[in-house]
């Protein structure tokens, strides 16, 4: 074994952008949904609903996303006491998300133009989303009583990226895969009840406006009914949370994928001409006299490169490269070995 210094421009830092599927099944189109009714029955199910690929009890099923209301009335769902009116689970996942993606608790959420005291939020399971979601990719069909819509995110059409406190925000409009339906209007959504909610790529999550969603059709909503601080064709007896579920899983159609960035640091181990051509096996040198006992390796030493061991100041041993095949070196022949390492 044999050490060489590597210098400053023996290394090379490379990012490279690879995006992938969401959904278990490895399609980019999630075309069934069901809960668990375990779920829904515990405390949890009072502030979210967890939305499998099959059914929750059977084998390959898994959490794809969650389904959440939120509203800073406290409606849509009952008091935690009777007596204070207000405060319930619908108000505490307002609050939430207000830290989270505004980071301030006195401001609320403008869809578009128009300032919401409500929201449903669709966050996706962390582990499947990776590092942010993939711009432009999804298509989401969602369907209510009076017709339905797709949406997708406009960030092919924003003229500058807003931040707040949970990184990017784009406006959902009504399209397909990053193009707008303009039959609605310039901004592919109507004025009157603003956009139909915020994309927030960096975070995985989609907060949908139930107002632009319960118009109708004629105004480019979907009449969807819930028990919210909602218009006059909700149903009372409509959970917020279950009349989402039940306009997504309707349709059949949720396509979104991730995105990632990959950092790769390349390593270039250059064996010159006059190094690594003597073996450091001690069987090679006698023990007496400390001369080369072979006299192939004094007048032709030959060697084979198997493994490149990258080591820090301290000796410590940090990455092991394997060669495909042994690499033969000798006095009249150089070698560059690139080694990759991902993180």
């Amino acid at each position: 074994m044999s050490f060489k210094q590597l210098e400053a421009d023996d290394f090379v830092i490379s990012a490279d952008s690879v995006s992938s599927t969401l959904w278990s099944t490895g399609n980019p189109t999630l075309s069934t949904f069901f809960t668990s009714s375990v779920q829904e029955a515990s405390t949890s199910g009072d502030y979210y609903l967890n939305i499998y690929n099959t059914g929750s009890d059977l084998s390959g099923s898994a959490i794809h996303f969650a389904i959440a209301y939120g509203n800073s009335l406290g409606s849509g769902s009952e008091n935690f006491n009777q007596a204070v009116d207000g405060k319930s689970p619908t108000s505490t996942v307002y609050g939430q998300f207000q830290n989270l993606v505004l980071g301030d608790e006195n401001t609320d959420f403008t869809f578009g133009t128009i300032t919401s005291s409500e929201f449903y939020a669709l966050s996706f399971e962390r582990a499947r989303y990776k590092e942010k979601l993939f711009l432009k990719s999804l298509t989401l069909t969602i369907s209510g009583s009076s017709g339905s819509v797709t949406l997708t995110d406009d960030s092919a059409y924003a003229s500058s990226v807003i931040f707040k406190e949970a990184g990017r925000v784009y406006q959902l409009i009504s399209g397909s895969a990053g193009t707008k339906n303009s039959s609605l209007n310039e901004n592919g959504y109507t004025a009157n009840s603003g956009s139909y909610g915020w994309f927030l790529p960096d975070i995985g999550t989609i907060l949908l406006n139930p107002l632009a969603l319960a118009d109708f059709a004629v105004s480019g909503g979907i009449g969807l009914e819930y028990s919210g601080s909602a218009p006059a064709t909700a149903a009372p007896n409509v959970t917020p949370m279950s009349s989402l579920f039940n306009a997504i899983s309707g349709s059949g159609v949720f396509t979104i994928n991730s995105e990632e960035t990959i950092t790769s640091n390349y390593v270039f181990v250059r064996p010159r001409s006059s190094e690594f051509n003597y073996s450091e096996n001690p069987s090679f040198i006698s023990g007496s006299t400390g001369e080369v006992i072979y006299s192939d390796f004094i007048n032709n030493p030959q060697t084979y490169i198997t493994t490149v061991g990258l080591y820090n100041d301290t000796n410590e041993l940090l990455a092991v490269a394997k060669l495909s095949r042994p690499l033969t070196k000798d006095f009249t022949k150089e070698a560059l070995v690139r080694v990759k390492l991902d993180f």
